[in-house]
């Protein structure tokens, strides 16, 4: 038995370092800067919250390279703790020292939930999303730090998420199924067996990151969950679920349902609140959107009903990589349930 228990802590040890180390590369840094939506997004939003920065202590939960750290600073923060884990600190320091900042800013190498910082923060920023969300679920570290580190009444940016579903039609896994009966013009060879394999493959359970075009998207999208950073539980987090009803805006075949999230900064001098949306209805972000494929496509007409329920809850092979489940009911057919998962490292995490 203790053999077991010892074995799951190694493996989440390994899980952990396999999460941290895909962060030391320059590729998925340059990748969410260069993501002009989410990096300005950030920029605009902490600008606009200057009057609850000014003069105050921020606590940036993994700060990467430091940019919304220096954000902070040019929104008038007195002091700012970047907090990361992985070895691109070094580089945050470097940058934050190019920037004439090591008076205000000082990086901090270590997880959230294991460093100690010398006094508690009025503001905590980050920018914890992952694929569909959840993903990564660094969203538990934000919550450790504001539970442990911020002041009653303090600032978390952003201050709330939202999670949409819609069903989709997406032309491409119909094209690559209809490509086996293609063949036999071309080379004499009848393969129009294969279809029902590609589909098979193609149409399965893995949640497919994804740019989803507007016009393949086949109804208005329903919210089905919010998060109160504010007053969400990790425990919370264990399941993110809710109901959907979407109606199709006319005749199409559905074969996959699209989800994306938009997490929402507080504005105080402002009328409306500022929204970073990974929404297929604006411009694309590096999160693209959670393509959940159905096992057939199901023929709809307009406002055929396409009703259900999904689950969002972290995989029990790794805390950090989020699973969906979804029952839902299209029209008249029966009602379905599909479970879909992001590939795993742990096929890599034996080698």
């Amino acid at each position: 038995m203790s053999h077991v228990v010892k074995k799951r802590k190694l493996d989440k040890t390994r899980q952990e370092r396999l999460y941290f180390d895909s962060y030391t590369d320059v590729t998925i840094h340059e990748e969410m800067i260069a993501d002009h939506v989410r990096t300005n997004t950030y920029r605009m939003a902490i600008l606009r919250n200057s009057e609850s920065i000014r003069g105050k202590v921020v606590l940036d939960v993994g700060a990467g390279t430091g940019v919304l750290s220096m954000f902070c600073v040019q929104a008038g923060a007195k002091k700012v703790y970047a907090v990361e884990a992985c070895s691109i600190a070094e580089q945050a320091v470097k940058i934050v020292k190019q920037n004439n900042m090591e008076d205000r800013i000082e990086v901090i190498r270590g997880t959230v939930e294991t460093v100690d910082l010398p006094e508690m923060v009025e503001v905590i920023v980050s920018e914890w999303m992952g694929y569909a969300l959840l993903h990564e679920s660094m969203l538990n570290s934000v919550l450790y730090a504001r539970d442990k580190w911020l002041k009653p009444g303090g600032v978390i940016l952003p201050s709330k998420a939202e999670l949409y579903i819609a069903p989709i039609s997406d032309p491409v896994v119909e094209d690559r199924l209809h490509f086996w009966y293609t063949v036999k013009d071309q080379y004499g060879v009848d393969m129009s067996c294969m279809s029902d394999f590609a589909g098979r493959c193609i149409m399965n359970s893995d949640i497919t990151v994804n740019s989803v075009t507007v016009e393949d998207v086949l109804s208005h999208p329903a919210r089905f969950a919010e998060l109160d950073l504010h007053s969400v539980t990790t425990e919370q987090l264990r399941s993110v679920k809710g109901e959907f009803r979407c109606e199709s805006f006319g005749s199409a075949a559905v074969n996959a349902f699209c989800v994306y999230f938009t997490v929402t900064f507080p504005c105080p001098d402002k009328p409306q609140p500022l929204v970073l949306s990974t929404s297929p209805f604006k411009p694309e972000t590096h999160w693209k959107q959670a393509v959940l494929y159905l096992d057939a496509p199901v023929d709809v007409v307009q406002d055929t009903a396409v009703t259900g329920e999904i689950s969002m809850f972290p995989s029990e092979e790794s805390a950090r990589h989020i699973c969906i489940h979804v029952d839902y009911t299209i029209g008249e057919h029966k009602r379905q349930s599909k479970t879909f998962s992001i590939p795993d490292w742990s096929s890599e995490a034996q080698s």
